[in-house]
């Protein structure tokens, strides 16, 4: 009978011991650093923890990474494709509509690539996972950068996603991989993440931040100690704690008198936030940080020291921010999209393209000298103009025109044919002849 069991049960517990071993090589290896890592973080010199939770917990980390992640989502992106006399021509179809409008069944073009970026910033890796109805690319889905690592198997690149705890693998071409600045030095696949080499800037920002915090809440009162003349015993010492300190501890009892018996002292032992210079620190967070994301101080309301906020100089350094900041994160998506989107369609006329125009939609007169210079020198005819303004076109306005007060010396005092047909309709309507104008010139 035992036997029987036995033989019966044999393809169960086969079954069972194969599915162990596959579970077990699905689970989270002690090897995936950067899971690790991103669960558990890495320590400061300033002995915080620093993990992408915990960055983000600093206003100025948030405040960088929105800026910067708003400012490249909020452009429009559009798809091309070159003609053979140089031109181009802008494409709408599936792979546009996937890029510009709908990336997925649950997220918006401005959400996705916030999403995108965002991760870019923070872990300075970001994935997407490409699904596909037969040949054609039909969706976009993010994956979580913490969780996602690409490997080398066998030589072929893979991606591996873990999923509580268990891992998946996907092939490199299901996986659309936005890579920051530099290269992994123990994993060349892998960006440089701004969090990581960070760590020692976030967790001094940190540290400053816990240690103002933890000021304000014993209600700016510096620690110090209780001397007495004698020897307590452990209910005195009880007493103190519960009459005394817990009393006047905190930002709510702050201003409370208290009332010292039996020969106790007041002596402080610790710095007051001027003498530690905490918020000279803090300042100084703000701007190492904004320089860890290659964001301005001004652009999240922190002026530097001896900056303004107003005039030419913070134009300037708008300027520097969109095009040190800005277009090149939009450069490094666009290269990735055509290499991993469009190049294996096989389609190597088609780009895809940031508008960096929309960043002047707010500014009204950059966005009117930008179009006044482009309409008088010919570069854009009247319609293309008003089509950037989201105006209807007009009849008539689709021609190139240019200003004619720049003239070779040899043409100098000819007249145009357009010159000469308003001088005669001046002339007829103040009643004068040729002959008579003539006559005053020689007078």
């Amino acid at each position: 009978m035992g036997a029987l069991v036995r033989a019966i049960s044999a393809p169960f517990r086969l079954y069972a011991a194969i599915s162990d071993e596959v579970a077990k090589e699905r689970r989270l290896r002690l090897t995936d650093g950067n899971a690790w890592s991103t669960e558990f973080g890495r320590e400061s010199h300033a002995g915080e923890v620093v993990t992408m939770d915990s960055a983000m917990r600093l206003s100025t980390v948030w405040a960088c990474i929105r800026a910067t992640t708003q400012a490249v989502a909020a452009l429009p992106l559009a798809t091309y494709e070159k003609r053979d006399d140089g031109s181009r021509e802008k494409v709408d179809d599936n792979l546009s509509s996937i890029l510009g409008d709908s990336p997925n069944e649950d997220q918006t073009a401005l959400e996705f690539w916030e999403t995108m970026v965002a991760w870019l910033l923070t872990g300075g890796n970001a994935y997407a996972e490409k699904a596909f109805t037969g040949p054609a690319l039909s969706a976009l889905q993010p994956l979580p950068g913490n969780r996602t690592t690409p490997v080398r198997k066998n030589g072929q690149l893979i991606y591996r996603f873990t999923d509580r705890g268990k891992v998946e693998e996907l092939p490199r071409d299901k996986v659309f991989h936005l890579k920051g600045f530099g290269q992994g030095l123990t994993n060349p696949d892998l960006g440089l993440s701004p969090i990581a080499y960070g760590t020692n800037a976030i967790g001094a920002a940190t540290a400053a931040d816990r240690i103002a915090g933890s000021t304000f809440a014993k209600g700016l009162r510096p620690s110090g100690l209780l001397q007495a003349t004698s020897i307590l015993t452990a209910d005195q010492r009880e007493q103190i704690r519960e009459n005394i300190i817990k009393p006047l501890q905190g930002a709510r009892n702050a201003g409370g008198i208290g009332v010292l018996e039996g020969g106790l002292t007041w002596q402080n032992v610790s710095l007051n936030p001027e003498d530690a210079q905490l918020l000279e620190t803090r300042r100084f967070s703000v701007e190492e940080l904004c320089r860890l994301f290659g964001t301005p101080p001004i652009i999240i309301g922190h002026a530097a020291q001896g900056q303004t906020m107003w005039g030419t100089g913070v134009e300037q350094i708008l300027l520097s921010w969109l095009t040190l900041g800005i277009d090149p994160l939009c450069d490094r998506i666009e290269a990735r999209i055509r290499k991993q989107i469009i190049r294996p369609t096989g389609n190597r006329r088609r780009y895809a393209e940031f508008n960096r125009e929309a960043l002047l939609q707010m500014d009204s007169a950059g966005k009117a000298s930008f179009l006044s210079t482009m309409v008088q020198n010919g570069l854009m005819d009247r319609n293309e103009g008003r089509q950037k303004l989201n105006l209807p076109t007009r009849p008539g306005a689709d021609v190139l025109t240019a200003q004619t007060n720049l003239a070779p010396l040899d043409q100098l005092g000819g007249a145009s044919d357009a010159g000469n047909t308003v001088r005669a309709a001046v002339r007829s309507w103040l009643g004068l002849d040729e002959k008579q104008t003539e006559g005053k010139r020689d007078e």
